[in-house]
């Protein structure tokens, strides 16, 4: 029997909820669907919507996988019950963690929606997502990542040493086969 092919998924992390335990957290629950290629640094970012909270890391992931964008969706919203976020009718609460599928391969879907329209105006969004695939193109706008994030970039983000360094060792830790702990 023939594996599925897989595809491209971008998801972007983001916590400000012990973000130093719940974004490793999520690194490694997401290497239950698939293959991740990269993993960008974490970025310290203002919250949006002018609410007085602690302020977000975020970071993104490259990863190929074998399902639908909805089922991919449907397994980003269980490992974020899994790590605690609990959803409220506001959109900008705190959270443990935030897992977002901003794009799949060239797929274009108003409804779902893909590619996730943030990305053409969220600075915390493209930055992360062009330092892991600064080529590829949005499938609406032909524009590269990198050219995107650059456009919004405005020094708002910092990078975040210690919770990049995590991330990356447990992805290698993975890849070559040691136990997590």
């Amino acid at each position: 029997m023939n594996a599925r092919p897989t595809e491209p998924a971008f998801i972007a992390l983001g916590s400000n909820i012990q973000p130093e335990i719940h974004l490793p957290e999520a690194i490694s629950q997401l290497l239950s669907l698939g293959h991740i290629q990269a993993i960008s640094r974490a970025y310290q970012s203002r919250p949006v919507g002018g609410r007085k909270q602690p302020d977000y890391l975020n970071a993104a992931v490259l990863i190929r996988v074998p399902e639908e964008p909805g089922h991919v969706r449907t397994q980003l919203q269980e490992i974020e019950t899994a790590l605690g976020r609990v959803r409220t009718e506001d959109k900008y609460a705190s959270r443990t963690i935030d897992l977002d599928l901003v794009l799949f391969g060239d797929r274009v879907d108003p409804e779902f929606p893909l590619p996730d329209p943030e990305l053409l105006t969220r600075e915390h969004l493209a930055v992360p997502l062009a330092e892991i695939a600064p080529d590829f193109c949005h499938p609406i706008t032909g524009e590269a990542l990198e050219t995107i994030a650059a456009r919004l970039r405005s020094g708002g983000l910092q990078p975040h040493v210690n919770v990049s360094q995590r991330m990356t060792d447990l992805l290698s830790a993975e890849v070559n086969g040691e136990s997590g702990e």
